[in-house]
C-alpha cells in the first residue's frame, strides 16, 4: 500500500473507465443548467506511482445536465503518450505531446482540450474519447499553459508557454475562432515557475514568484523554492506590439499558482488578487505533492490572499494580506474576468488532517464579508464552477457547481449551491467516488 498522500484518501485514483446514465437528482435542478461540466484529475493507471502529484495521467470526468435531468457520468483517461509511459525528455529534446494533460480542461473555438502547462494541449470529443495532441494547426510550438484565459468581450484566448529554458516566456493569443493571430517572446523573463497569469481590459499580467527551476529535484517537475529568484510582476499592455512595453515590478517574496482576478482601477492603476504561499507554505505544499516528510494531509496547508496595487504611473506597488484563510481555487463570475468583480469564490482548507473544515467560500470584495457553505466531514469539494442563471441582472445570479469526494460513502456527489445565498439547490448523486480533481469547466450547450 503506497503512503504517498495524492495516491491516497480523497486522492485515490479509479481503476477505470465507465458510463452510467440517468442519475438520480435530489432537489431541483435549474433548467438552465444545460450542458457539461467537465473536470480534471490526476489519476495514474493502476499499479503507478509517480514521483509527483502532477506526474499522475490525466483523467477527465464528465456530467450532462439537460432540462433538470442529469443524463450521465462518464470518465476517460486522456490517452497521450506520457500514459503508456513515454518520457517527456527524448534524445531530440522535450516531446511536447509526452503530456499528463491532467490539470485543467476548457472549451474554445469549438474544441475540447484538456490542459497540462508543459505540454501541447490535448484535444477530446465531447463524449471526452482522445483525439489527440493539438498544436494550433501548427502555430503552436511552445507548451501551453493550463490557464488560458477567455476575454468575455472580445472571445479572443490569451495564454503562454513557460519553460526553464530561453525563450522562458512566450505569449499567444487565438480569436474567437481558435486561430492564433499573434505569438511574442515576453524580455525580461525568467526561469520562474508561471502556473498561471491575468489579463484585463487593457494589459496582460505576468507573476514570477520565487520558485524557479532547479536541475537538482528529481521528482519529474524540476523546481524549488529560491531566495535568490525575484519575485516579480509583469505588466504588458495588450497588443501587438506589447511585448516591448512590458515592465516589472518587485514584489515580496512568495508564491501564487492561481490568480483570482485583476482588473484597472478608475486611476489606471491594475488591482491584482490571489491566494499567495511564503517558503514555509510552499515546502508544506511541495512535501505533499512529492510525498516527502513535514506536510500535512492536504496540498493546500497555508494560504494568504494578497492583493497587490500596481500603479504604472508612479511606477509603485502597494501590497497586502486581504485573507488569512487557507484558500485555493478561485473562481468568479466569468463574465467579470478582466473587469471590477465584486465576488468571488473558492475552495477553503482549514483542517490539515483530512476529516473536515472543507467548504465553498465566497468573497464580497465591497464588504470585506467572507462566507463559508461547510460541506461536512470528510467531505472535500472541488473548485466552484460559476455558471449564470437565466436573466441574471446581478452579479452572483447563478450557480456554483462543484464534484463532493466523500470518504465516508465512498461516493460523489455534483453539488449545485445557490450563488448568492451560498445554499444547495440539487445535489446529483455520481456512480462512483470521483478522485478529488483539480480545474474545469461548466460547458453550456449554447
Amino acid at each position: 500500500m503506497t503512503s504517498k498522500p495524492y495516491l491516497t484518501g480523497h486522492y485515490t485514483p479509479v481503476a477505470d473507465e465507465i458510463t452510467s446514465f440517468g442519475l438520480t437528482v435530489d432537489g431541483t435542478l435549474p433548467p438552465e443548467l444545460t450542458g457539461r461540466l467537465i473536470r480534471n484529475s490526476h489519476n495514474p493507471k493502476p499499479g503507478v506511482t509517480p514521483a509527483h502529484w502532477f506526474k499522475g495521467s490525466g483523467m477527465v470526468h464528465g456530467i450532462r445536465l439537460r432540462a433538470g435531468r442529469a443524463e450521465w457520468y462518464r470518465n476517460r483517461w486522456v490517452h497521450t503518450p506520457a500514459l503508456d509511459g513515454a518520457p517527456y525528455l527524448t534524445e531530440q529534446g522535450p516531446d511536447l505531446t509526452a503530456s499528463t494533460a491532467g490539470t485543467h480542461v476548457i472549451e474554445h473555438g469549438g474544441r475540447l482540450l484538456a490542459l497540462c502547462e508543459a505540454n501541447l494541449p490535448f484535444e477530446l470529443t465531447p463524449d471526452l474519447e482522445t483525439v489527440g495532441a493539438y498544436d494550433f494547426g501548427g502555430r503552436l510550438r511552445t507548451a501551453m499553459t493550463a490557464h488560458p484565459k477567455e476575454d468575455p468581450v472580445t472571445g479572443e484566448l490569451h495564454f503562454f508557454g513557460s519553460s526553464p529554458f530561453p525563450p522562458f516566456l512566450v505569449y499567444h493569443v487565438a480569436d474567437a475562432k481558435g486561430e492564433i493571430v499573434h505569438t511574442a517572446e515576453i524580455p525580461g523573463a525568467t526561469a520562474s515557475l508561471k502556473h498561471d497569469f491575468a489579463i484585463t481590459r487593457h494589459h496582460v499580467v505576468f507573476i514570477e514568484g520565487n520558485v524557479t527551476f532547479d536541475p537538482g529535484e528529481h521528482s519529474g517537475i524540476p523546481y524549488a523554492w529560491s531566495d535568490q529568484q525575484p519575485s516579480r510582476i509583469g505588466v504588458m499592455p495588450r497588443g501587438n506590439d506589447g511585448a516591448r512595453h512590458i515592465r516589472w515590478f518587485s514584489i515580496e517574496p512568495g508564491n501564487m499558482l492561481h490568480v483570482s482576478n485583476a482588473y484597472e482601477d478608475g486611476q489606471g492603476r491594475i488591482v491584482l488578487e490571489g491566494p499567495t504561499v511564503d517558503r514555509e507554505g510552499f515546502q508544506l505544499s511541495w512535501n505533499w505533492w512529492v510525498g516527502a516528510p513535514g506536510r500535512g494531509s492536504e496540498p493546500n496547508t497555508r494560504s494568504y490572499t494578497r492583493s497587490w496595487l500596481i500603479d504604472p504611473a508612479a511606477g509603485t506597488v502597494d501590497e497586502q494580506i486581504i485573507d488569512d484563510l487557507a484558500v485555493e481555487f478561485p473562481t468568479l463570475n466569468d463574465k467579470y474576468l478582466g473587469a471590477e468583480n465584486r465576488y468571488g469564490y473558492a475552495v477553503s482548507f482549514p483542517d490539515q488532517y483530512g476529516l473536515g473544515g472543507y467548504g465553498v467560500v465566497k468573497y464580497d470584495r465591497r464588504t470585506g464579508a467572507r462566507r463559508v457553505h461547510q460541506v461536512g466531514d470528510a467531505r472535500l469539494p472541488s473548485e466552484a464552477v460559476f455558471v449564470p442563471a437565466a436573466g441574471a441582472t446581478n452579479e452572483d445570479d447563478g450557480y456554483l457547481l462543484t464534484v463532493i469526494s466523500d470518504l465516508k460513502q465512498d461516493a460523489s456527489q455534483l453539488l449545485v449551491l445557490d450563488a448568492a445565498a451560498l445554499e444547495r439547490v440539487a445535489t446529483v448523486h455520481l456512480p462512483r467516488r470521483v478522485t478529488a480533481g483539480i480545474h474545469g469547466s461548466w460547458i453550456a450547450d449554447s
